[in-house]
C-alpha cells in the first residue's frame, strides 16, 4: 500500500512494509537472528582491536608504524591501479601525515565497535562505524573478511530497531529516544 499525505516538510510518501521486511526489521521475533550476527561481528571487531591496543606499531612502542606499513602497501597497490587515486591521495596526505592518530583511531575504534555490538548498545551506530572501517579497508585494497563483515554491518544498520533487543538497546533506545521523535518514557514491549 502506498499512501501520500501532507507532512511538515511537504508531501510524504509512505510505502507499507511487506511481511518479510516487517519480520526482519521491526518484529522482536527476529532478534535472535540479529543476536547471532551481532555477536559474530562484535567478536571479530573486539579481538582485532584488543590485539592492537598496546601492541608494537599500533598504540604501543613505535605507535603508528603498523599504519605506515599498511598504507605503504595500499599506495603500492594504487600505482598498479588497484586503489582509487582519490583514496590514495587521502591516505598519502592525511593518514600518512598522522600515523599515530590513525593507529589509535583504528585500534580503539575496532575495540569499541566490537564492544558495542556484543553488549547490544547503540547497535546501529556501532555497526555504522564498523561498516565505515570495513569500507575504508576495502578501498585500500584489503579483502580478507571485510566484504562479509561489511555485509553483516549493513544488515545490522537496517535492523537497528530490533538488532539490540537482546542487549542494552532494549532499554537504551526507549530511554534515549531517536533524533526524529519525542522520547518514549514507556517500558519496552515485545512488538
Amino acid at each position: 500500500m502506498v499512501e501520500v499525505k501532507e507532512g511538515k516538510m511537504g508531501k510524504e510518501i509512505i510505502v507499507g512494509e511487506n511481511a518479510v521486511s516487517r519480520f526482519l526489521f521491526v518484529s522482536t521475533r527476529s532478534a535472535a537472528i540479529w543476536l547471532i550476527l551481532r555477536l559474530y561481528l562484535g567478536w571479530q571487531w573486539l579481538t582485532a582491536g584488543w590485539g592492537k591496543i598496546g601492541a608494537e606499531g599500533w598504540t604501543g612502542p613505535g605507535a603508528g608504524g603498523a599504519i605506515e606499513g599498511f598504507i605503504g602497501g595500499a599506495l603500492a597497490s594504487a600505482e598498479e591501479g588497484e586503489v582509487a587515486g582519490w583514496y590514495a591521495s587521502f591516505l598519502e596526505n592525511v593518514v600518512i601525515a598522522n600515523p599515530v592518530v590513525f593507529a589509535y583511531l583504528v585500534a580503539w575504534g575496532e575495540f569499541f565497535v566490537g564492544l558495542g555490538l556484543i553488549v547490544g548498545f547503540l547497535t546501529g551506530i556501532a555497526a555504522f562505524f564498523g561498516a565505515t572501517m570495513n569500507f575504508s579497508f576495502l578501498l585500500a585494497g584489503t579483502l580478507s573478511t571485510n566484504p562479509l563483515m561489511f555485509f553483516i554491518a549493513i544488515l545490522l544498520i537496517l535492523s537497528w530497531k530490533v538488532s539490540g533487543w537482546y542487549g542494552l538497546d532494549r532499554w537504551a533506545l526507549p530511554k534515549f529516544g531517536t533524533p526524529w521523535s519525542k522520547r518514549s518514557e514507556g517500558p519496552p514491549s515485545d512488538e
